[in-house]
């Protein structure tokens, strides 16, 4: 019996997490600048073979598009593909810090429909279903899944907001952003763990004034919504966060539990 995409993205994650770590133990990683001067590192590119072979075998006539692959950048994006980021957070990693996460999402119609954020790490996986909702899964990280807890938003408070921001690209016009609100505590978390965050209760919101690419966000904008989030452009909040743009640079963006007052 063929897997389910739930399992084939799970299985993948976890594999994926495991190259990482290894790597992460080992005195040597690697680190080379891309042509956008971001690093890449050897957990990078053995991560990216790992899902991508094993993408290949399972969807093989899904368009797959992965940030370590420059050839599927750009171009056409078919109404249903899947998104891919191998190493999310790889400054993290180099300083080795626990905020890096393996990403693996499905878009349809622009919107991501399914996905899953591993952070090996820190030992937490986060996964929407198939059958709806999205959840957390803890303990050991089996074949199969282990325990599991259902995801939801928080109901904010406006007066006490808890903030979540990057940990390494937080800036002036984020601060300015975030001063507007009543915040009660705030948190820097790397990679998409910030959705995550948002998505499990521990946070309200998470503003992104800086770039992004699709696939740095498309997991955890998944696993988000389907907790029950929202990810909006922070130029016009009425319109949702979309996939398949030209370039696959995102908008600035918003992410955050229904209830915050948006200003």
């Amino acid at each position: 019996m063929a897997e389910s995409m739930d399992a084939v993205f799970r299985r993948l994650a976890l594999e994926a997490g495991a190259a990482i770590m290894r790597i992460y133990e080992e005195g040597d990683l690697g680190v080379e600048s891309k042509a956008d001067d971001s690093p890449v590192t050897r957990a990078d590119l053995a991560a990216d073979r790992v899902i991508h072979e094993g993408l290949r075998a399972a969807f093989p006539d899904i368009q797959l598009v992965t940030e370590e692959r420059a050839a599927t950048h750009g171009g056409a994006r078919a109404e249903r593909f899947i998104l891919v980021d191998p190493l999310d957070g790889t400054r993290e990693f180099v300083k080795r810090g626990g905020d890096f996460t393996v990403n693996i999402a499905l878009i349809e119609g622009g919107a991501p429909k399914a996905g899953v954020v591993f952070a090996p790490a820190k030992g937490r996986l986060f996964q929407t279903l198939e059958t709806g909702g999205a959840v957390e899964e803890t303990g050991a990280f089996g074949p199969e899944p282990g325990a599991r807890r259902a995801l939801s938003v928080s109901r904010p408070d406006n007066g006490a907001l808890r903030v979540v921001a990057s940990a390494s690209h937080r800036d002036a016009a984020t601060d300015e952003w975030i001063s507007r609100y009543r915040v009660a505590a705030f948190r820097p978390a790397g990679s998409s763990l910030k959705f995550c965050l948002v998505a499990t209760g521990e946070a309200d919101l998470y503003p992104r004034l800086g770039r992004t690419m699709e696939w740095d966000t498309a997991a955890g904008h998944a696993v988000l919504a389907a907790a029950g989030g929202r990810v909006v452009l922070a130029a016009d909040p009425g319109k949702a966060l979309t996939y398949g743009k030209a370039g696959d640079d995102n908008p600035h963006f918003i992410a955050y539990a229904p209830g915050v007052e948006l200003l």
